[in-house]
């Protein structure tokens, strides 16, 4: 199985404005991120796709490869998908499965990357994306964390902004997943999923896995219980970084 990461980034994210070349422990994010993934048992390589020349140059001189993608894309499954064909033009190798790490997501472990790849086992599973477990009210109610609902078998049943499943008698007791930016998808799925037009309840969350529940497919979910943050704001990034300085995975590709 040929498997590959892909960090989809660019500066200019609405919500955070050029957080990839935010630097925490003096390494920009996008370099924690791009490590995180070349370290991930069962990926071949990591790759960053970029509009962005800042980015790419940065990405180049830690030795990492950079793709360099249209500026046009609104999605970072459409940025990872142009990127996937220009990954399988330049190498003459099809890929299997492509794991999309987003850029602002630097706590994640390899081994939680490397996780998703046993979700293809199955045959029948088609994407399969990691979540964590929400451990404050606060970070439940935050819209800016994507909550997720599963069946029995770890398949995704929402996904919403909102505080899911409902609190309205008590919340403690409840279990509370969060969506995490890390999305495992076989190839063919990647280029289906991207060619289907945007759902309505996509749209309503601004999730777009709603996208595969609302036309009838499945997402395989992968529980990790490390403390993961997908970094949106300063606020985010600071804590993140204190985070970082206790996180053993780090001395893997830093010296501090």
């Amino acid at each position: 199985m040929n498997a590959i990461g892909i960090i989809p980034a660019r500066l200019g994210a609405s919500r955070f404005p050029g957080k990839p070349l935010e630097k925490m422990l003096d390494m920009p994010m996008v370099g924690h991120c791009y490590h995180r993934t070349r370290l991930a048992p069962g990926i071949s390589n990591a790759y960053v796709a970029t509009c962005d020349r800042e980015i790419a140059d940065y990405v180049s001189s830690i030795g990492g490869r950079a793709i360099m993608t249209s500026d046009s894309h609104t999605r970072a499954t459409t940025r990872t998908a142009e990127a996937l064909e220009i990954i399988e033009r330049e190498t003459g190798e099809i890929v299997d499965i492509v794991v999309m790490v987003q850029g602002d997501e630097p706590l994640i472990s390899p081994e939680t990357i490397g996780d998703t790849l046993g979700g293809f086992t199955d045959d029948s599973i088609e994407i399969v994306n990691v979540m964590s477990r929400i451990r404050t009210l606060e970070a439940f109610q935050d819209k800016n964390n994507v909550k997720v609902v599963v069946n029995q078998d770890n398949d995704a049943l929402y996904f919403s902004r909102e505080a899911i499943p409902s609190p309205w008698k008590g919340w403690e007791h409840l279990p509370r997943y969060m969506q995490t930016g890390i999305i495992a998808f076989r190839r063919d799925t990647l280029i289906s999923f991207n060619a289907m037009e945007e759902s309505s309840l996509e749209q309503v969350e601004s999730v777009d896995m709603n996208r595969v529940i609302e036309t009838g497919g499945r997402i395989r979910m992968v529980l990790t219980e490390a403390e993961t943050i997908g970094v949106d704001t300063r606020e985010e990034l600071i804590e993140a970084e204190q985070l970082l300085r206790s996180d053993p995975v780090v001395k893997r590709y830093l010296s501090l």
